[in-house]
């Protein structure tokens, strides 16, 4: 087909994710042709430099011929194995060893899913059928952050508490709730992570005391909260939170989709503060987007009750036709090859230094009131006015102006609809690459300031 073609039978056929339906008719679809490393090719030649690794997930950088041939050589032997009536392959047996290998001490277990949302969805599930099965049928409500995201699922698009993944989709559910993000920017104590650490503490300890502690079933959060704007928590606050769901008797479940892999420095989040979830979700980074894969990690205690909860030779009824689909587990083993192997874990935790003196040094712009990061993963926050951190008005539709800009000035990032910039290099990312990040976006922001309306709107 012609690009003129593509474009068109985009505009009359195809859904996109997270969009405005009306809004992509009339724009049109940007057509992606190649990559390589850190680097994008779009249907007209352009050259894109790719600063949030396709949707957090190409970890890796495009490009690697030997993920390819793990993918290649596995479709030539074995193309799909399903895993129902006691079947399995090889990769994907291989693969959950090698998670758990590396997975925080207390996960014993795993379930693959296709993708994040579904690794979440499962997690509700399990959860829900444990507590059932161990003789605790009170336990049903659910219990994460404002700005939270956990996937668009029937179930998880309630965990996630951002505006468009509720409207008119009659959620969140009754049984869903939220307590305030540790937002150190906009906390009333900014310059005290001790305190921004006990006020969350406090929000669960009340929430919980609300519902009834007999009631509640678990705490969801991400160590680092994603898509509602890279809110990097005090240090500390993930084990804070983590011993308050122990005091509590509520499972602690850390949402890693995003956070795993790499991005935030370590393999996993987790290990940073030596945090032992209950139960763990991560797909993204899992296969750095080449495949679909996600996969949710249980504790043994939460793997046994389920077990020993059904009756002999009854069947847990949850799965799905690609669950650990041999491709994408070949492709996954692959990936952690090249992480741990392959000095791609490393190099990201060398640049993370770079990369975060790189958008700190925006500091100084007159569009920008916070800089903030945690390894490969950042953003700046927009503010109209740096004294009170107000925001821009929505009616300037900013974003959607900077993201047209990022365009034009050949960068890819995800311009928030609150004017939070964010970022998450691959992991392949070089110093000059980091430098040309920073390089890119300042001259956005600067483009930015040529609108007299943008210009009028700044105060202070």
């Amino acid at each position: 087909m012609s690009l003129t073609s593509l474009i068109e039978s985009d505009r009359q056929h195809l859904i996109h994710p997270v969009v405005s339906y009306r809004a992509h008719e009339a724009r049109g679809v940007t057509v992606l042709k190649s990559g390589k490393g850190a680097w994008l090719y779009d249907a007209d030649g352009n050259e894109l430099l790719d600063a949030f690794a396709g949707l957090w997930c190409v970890n890796t950088g495009y490009g690697h011929e030997s993920i390819v041939r793990a993918a290649a050589g596995q479709m030539s032997k074995l193309p799909y194995a399903t895993g129902y009536f006691h079947f399995g392959s090889e990769p994907a047996i291989e693969l959950a060893q090698r998670l758990i290998d590396l997975a925080p001490a207390s996960l014993r277990h795993v379930y693959f899913s296709l993708g994040g949302s579904d690794a979440i969805d499962s997690a509700i599930r399990f959860i829900t059928h444990y507590y059932n099965a161990i003789g605790k049928p009170s336990k049903k409500q659910f219990i994460a952050l404002e700005r939270g995201y956990h996937g668009s699922s029937s179930m998880g698009a309630g965990m996630t508490a951002i505006a468009s993944f509720h409207r008119n989709f009659d959620v969140p559910l009754a049984t869903q709730h939220h307590i305030p993000s540790s937002y150190p920017y906009r906390s009333e104590t900014p310059d005290d992570p001790e305190a921004i650490i006990v006020a969350s503490v406090r929000a669960l300890e009340a929430k919980v005391e609300q519902l009834g502690a007999g009631n509640v079933a678990a705490f969801f959060c991400e160590p680092v909260q994603g898509s509602g704007g890279v809110i990097v928590p005090p240090k500390g606050w993930l084990k804070a939170m983590c011993d308050a769901c122990r005091r509590l008797d509520i499972l602690f479940v850390a949402d890693e989709v995003i956070t795993g892999f790499g991005r935030t420095g370590p393999l996993f989040a987790c290990e940073a503060e030596h945090v032992e979830p209950d139960l763990m979700t991560v797909a993204k980074g899992l296969t750095a987007g080449y495949a679909p894969m996600g996969a949710l990690l249980l504790s043994d205690e939460v793997y046994q009750g389920i077990a020993d909860g059904a009756k002999a030779g009854e069947a847990i009824g949850h799965g799905q036709t690609y669950s650990a689909h041999p491709v994408s587990a070949a492709v996954a083993l692959e990936v952690l090859r090249l992480y741990l192997e392959g000095g791609l874990l490393a190099n990201g935790q060398k640049q993370g230094a770079r990369f975060a003196r790189g958008l700190d040094s925006l500091l100084d712009h007159p569009l920008v009131g916070d800089s903030r990061h945690r390894g490969l993963l950042g953003a700046v926050e927009l503010v109209a006015d740096r004294k009170t951190k107000a925001r821009f008005d929505p009616s300037l539709k900013l974003p959607e102006r900077i993201a047209d800009a990022a365009y034009r000035n050949r960068i890819i990032f995800r311009a928030f609809g609150d004017n939070i910039l964010g970022f998450a290099p691959a992991l392949c990312y070089s110093e000059g690459e980091i430098d040309e990040l920073v390089t890119r976006v300042r001259k956005t922001l600067d483009e930015m300031l040529e609108h007299v309306d943008v210009r009028n709107a700044l105060k202070g």
